[in-house]
């Protein structure tokens, strides 16, 4: 266009450019979109961790189980036949053999691993001089062993070297020459050999660098000597020397023979708990299978064969691996569901923000496929990114090799937080529907239905079985009664609620009624929707109730476990050979924190004459009765009326009530029986009682028979000793080892300073009491069964699922409050206007919010009861508590009260403080409304 001027205007644009709209919709409600990305964030961060955490608890468990085995057995063993004609170096040239092949397949470490060659049989040391405890010499046997001088220091003396035609040269450790007397430059006469005389030169003395060393493993003590009691009770010493690669011919000589041996470790810190399996088939191909024969042909050695235990040792840990997994399943998977409710809320309440806008775009024209995919690209600008990096920092945080589960979790989880706005936005699209009270009825029927089912399915058939993985049906049963329990709540919550505030009404004050009356109408669905948040504060009460009462049960069970395997709260005992001294029988009982203690004389070697067999051989068991009827009550073995044992007075031919085994009661037929000793003694008894186990022996299989001392002893004298004690009650491990040492060790073994002298600490137990002797107490027993790295993984993921569930339920708790705020905030808006006192304001917000949280909490706690009392039969905690149990999950009180009180108390402090924080800005808002 040309005006007179001959100035050119340029015409205005007839094209229509609507602003974009993703841009345009962040910009209008920025903080709303850093919200969600927020919580997408947590959200999706969660879901990608548990299974990255899941599954590096469980390689670390895997990884401290076959390391705590010992390298002996986390190693393949190799053996052949040792030739004199071989060389030392011939040895390093097979292992680098197997090696070669063995490393194809499995992940092989130098740490612990052993090769050379061990005489067949080992012979005394006769010299003149060595000590003998017993009159028995010392015994010796005889290795030559790769790399030893790497491991251990010369104190005197050279390393060994060429026999030439003299005896063999050999080194010993120092402690073992002080402890034996064993000097350089003896000539050691060895006895008899299949080739005549058996002669050593002691040349060297050596000390190991570290005694820990795994490279010293499954070696007859070779840096001490160790005091060895044989099955009568007599003590001697014995040591392993060794010889040099020069002397092979002439160590297998001295042995009769021997072995060739390659231990070739597997590295612990490269198994992966879910490639157990293959590696399981992989070991054993090396044992009896194609990889075997293939070692055979790489070595050239035709008697070359290879055992190890770790086949048994893998398919333990898979058996526990598939049993915990579930249990440790079941938090994650609660807070899932809670995750989910969550999402929903954020949802539920971005559409009551946005209703108005969505049906004004529908009103103008707008298709509802179209609203939906533009708020379908507004919502994944906010989301996807958060969970992409989400899922970044779960990968890169808990780094291990499978991620396949975080990934798949990550993505659903953010495909719940981009879909439900549009979701919920298509049912605001939709329009209003009839029969929806039908609807919902049908629904719930549906819910409950498949909840009695899955319930019903588990106390069937119980546990699925090992090998098929995850049960399905185990890990959602909690989470179907915690939604069918919610359903229940959102019934009964409003009619409970209602009679409140009716009785709230007949009082003089105002707020509760009305703070209960809102309750009441929110909880019926009348102004908003409130199931979900009741939904989520459920499921997470019923998760950390469930869970607490997991732990807790395996607690009590482990604690069980460890005093059946005792046999009470403390046991002591020596080989029968000796005795107990009755000095520390008493001053053991005076111990601070015992109960009930007993000694005890264990017998095997009796027999009961008049069965039906004729005599059948049976272990006696000779006990005072009262205190041992406490031990058994408290152990829960063999329990048994104290008052059956009451012997009364008489001659020898009156029978001494006894308690006899249920399988040994069987076969008896009339009475009274006799009971004969080893030694020819013989006594009258009859059957008190029968009971079917004993704390006194918790694991026997055979015949048993209880005697009460007092009458035992004055009709049998040679049963009054005592080579056990038990007792019951918090006892100190501590002292108790420290009693044994000063009073029972020194009398019992008559070696009281030869065992305390620093050449036989080492052949002590870690608490100081010599090989052949106990002390046990149930607190270390549990301690050991607790330090299982399988039970601590699963037992964390139990409390960080919890720590989940409490966040996000407080989380949904604060939607809630903040979707109720505008109807709220213009109520007490009104209300202010009427004189209502600003504290009558918050008290009337509490009171409002409170009676939903209590009512969710305690629906929770009962759910949670519910589900430990209707699955536990089903559940079998054996892989947490580390040891096998007969008894499943029950229900229990305090276990649910805890968490349930304690999550209660989190999201009430929640609600005061948001009451308090935002509750007067929002009156304070609402009142200035208008005044521009």
């Amino acid at each position: 266009m040309t005006t007179k001027a001959g100035t050119s205007v340029p015409e205005p644009s007839t094209d229509h450019r609507p602003a974009p709209w993703v841009r345009t919709r962040l910009r209008s409600a920025p903080v709303a979109a850093l919200l969600m990305a927020a919580l997408t964030l947590v959200t999706v961060f969660l879901a990608a961790a548990f299974p990255r955490a899941a599954d590096r608890g469980a390689d670390d468990a895997l990884r401290r189980f076959v390391h705590d085995r010992g390298v002996n057995v986390t190693s393949l063993h190799a053996t052949t036949k040792a030739s004199p004609e071989a060389r030392a170096a011939d040895l390093d040239a097979v292992r680098d053999r197997m090696v070669e092949r063995i490393g194809q397949e499995l992940t092989l470490t130098r740490d612990g691993e052993q090769v050379g060659t061990r005489a067949k049989a080992g012979h005394p040391m006769l010299n003149d001089g060595y000590d003998r405890p017993n009159l028995l010499p010392p015994g010796l046997n005889l290795v030559y062993l790769q790399g030893l001088a790497e491991h251990a220091t010369l104190v005197d003396g050279g390393w060994p070297g060429a026999p030439g035609d003299g005896p063999l040269p050999i080194v010993v450790s120092q402690q073992a020459a002080e402890t034996i007397h064993i000097k350089v430059g003896d000539l050691v006469d060895n006895g008899e050999s299949l080739r005549g005389q058996a002669r050593t030169k002691v040349v060297g003395i050596y000390r190991p660098d570290d005694t820990a060393d795994r490279f010293w493993d499954a070696i007859d003590c070779p840096e001490r000597a160790c005091l060895v009691v044989n099955s009568e009770g007599a003590a001697s010493w014995r040591t392993t020397g060794f010889a040099g690669g020069d002397g092979r011919s002439a160590l297998l000589a001295w042995g009769n023979g021997g072995e060739d041996f390659w231990r070739l470790p597997l590295d612990p810190h490269a198994l992966r708990a879910d490639r157990l399996t293959a590696t399981r088939t992989s070991l054993g191909s090396f044992m009896t299978g194609p990889g075997a024969s293939s070692i055979v042909a790489a070595t050239g050695r035709p008697d070359l064969h290879v055992v190890s235990f770790m086949p048994e040792v893998f398919t333990w840990a898979i058996a526990r691996y598939e049993a915990a997994a579930p249990l440790a399943a079941i938090g994650p998977v609660g807070v899932a569901g809670v995750a989910a409710v969550v999402l929903c809320l954020a949802a539920a309440l971005t559409g009551d923000r946005r209703t108005a806008e969505v049906r004004l775009l529908r009103a103008r024209g707008g298709s509802r496929t179209g609203i939906l995919l533009r708020l379908l690209g507004e919502g994944a600008v906010a989301v996807l990114p958060a969970a992409v990096l989400a899922t970044t920092l779960a990968l890169v945080l808990l780094p291990t090799p499978r991620w396949g589960a975080a990934v798949l979790a990550a993505l659903a989880t953010a495909l719940l937080a981009v879909l439900a706005f549009p979701v919920r936005a298509a049912v605001l699209l939709s329009g209003p529907r009839g029969a929806g009270g039908r609807r919902r009825v049908v629904g719930e029927l549906a819910v409950l239905a498949v909840t009695v089912a899955a319930v019903a399915e588990v106390r069937h058939r119980g546990v699925a079985p090992a090998g098929t993985g995850l049960d399905p049906l185990l890990i959602t049963a909690p989470l179907l009664l915690a939604l069918t329990g919610g359903l229940l709540l959102a019934r009964i919550q409003p009619l409970v609620i209602g009679r409140l505030a009716a009785l709230a009404g007949r009082g003089r004050g105002l707020v509760g009624f009305l703070g209960l009356a809102r309750a009441a109408r929110d909880t019926a669905g009348r102004r908003r929707p409130s199931a979900l948040p009741l939904l989520a504060l459920l499921l997470a009460v019923t998760t950390a109730g469930f869970g607490a009462t997991v732990l807790d049960g395996v607690d009590n069970l482990r604690l069980r476990a460890a005093r059946v395997s005792v046999g009470g709260d403390a046991a002591v005992g020596v080989p029968i050979s000796t005795t107990l001294p009755e000095a520390f029988t008493t001053a053991a009982a005076a111990l601070p924190g015992v109960r009930a203690a007993t000694g005890i004389w264990i017998e095997n070697q009796t027999f009961i004459l008049g069965t039906d067999r004729g005599a059948t051989q049976a272990t006696t068991v000779v006990v005072e009765p009262a205190a041992y009827a406490e031990i058994a009550r408290t152990v829960g073995l063999g329990r048994f009326d104290p008052a059956v044992l009451a012997g009364a007075p008489g001659g020898p031919d009156t029978p001494v009530p006894a308690l006899f085994s249920a399988g040994l009661a069987k076969q008896l037929s009339g009475g009274p029986y006799r009971l004969r000793t080893p030694n020819g003694g013989e006594l009258l008894t009859t059957v008190a009682a029968t009971v079917t186990d004993t704390p006194a022996i918790p694991d026997a299989v055979n015949a048993f028979v209880v005697l009460p001392a007092g009458p035992a002893t004055a009709r049998l004298p040679e049963l009054k000793r005592m080579n056990n004690w038990l007792a019951v009650g918090d006892v100190d491990p501590g002292r108790l080892r420290a009693l044994f040492a000063e009073h029972g060790m020194g009398e019992a073994v008559g070696m009281a300073k030869r065992l305390r002298d620093e050449a036989t600490a080492a052949s002590h137990d870690p608490g100081g009491v010599p090989v052949g002797y106990k002390v046990r107490t149930s607190r270390e027993a549990a301690a050991e069964l607790a330090a299982d790295p399988l039970q601590r993984s699963a037992g964390r993921l139990f409390w960080a699922a919890i720590a989940a569930g409490a966040g996000f339920a407080l989380l949904a708790v604060m939607l809630t409050l903040l979707r109720a705020a505008p109807d709220r905030a213009a109520l007490l808006a009104r209300l202010r206007t009427m004189g209502l006192r600003p504290r009558q304001g918050l008290a009337l917000i509490i009171a409002e919010t409170i009676p939903q949280t209590l009512a969710a909490a305690v629906g929770g706690g009962l759910v949670a009861a519910a589900a430990a009392g209707l699955l536990g039969p089903a559940v079998d905690l054996s892989a947490l508590v580390g040891a096998k149990v007969d008894e499943g999950l029950g229900a229990a009180l305090l276990p649910v009260l805890l968490p349930t009180a304690g999550l209660t108390l989190l999201v009430v402090v929640g609600v005061v403080l948001e009451t308090v924080v935002t509750g007067r800005r929002q009156i304070a808002t609402e009142l200035r409304v208008g005044d521009q």
